[in-house]
């Protein structure tokens, strides 16, 4: 398992504006984490590459 560090970029999306009730990227060459804005100590969900990408692929198709 990749551990994210906070010199990640981290990113949310633009569609959150202002707010912080999301959860922030960060794509590595290893890994894509996934975080709480609200809770950016709380630790990171991390994913392989290619299994983030099936994920997004899944999203577009509903």
């Amino acid at each position: 398992m990749k551990i994210m560090r906070e010199q990640d970029v981290w990113s949310k999306s633009s569609y959150s504006a202002t707010s912080n009730a999301c959860v922030e990227v960060a794509v590595t060459s290893q890994s894509v984490g996934v975080r709480d804005t609200k809770d950016r100590e709380g630790g990171a969900l991390t994913f392989d590459p290619r299994r983030w990408s099936d994920f997004l692929g899944m999203l577009g198709r509903s």
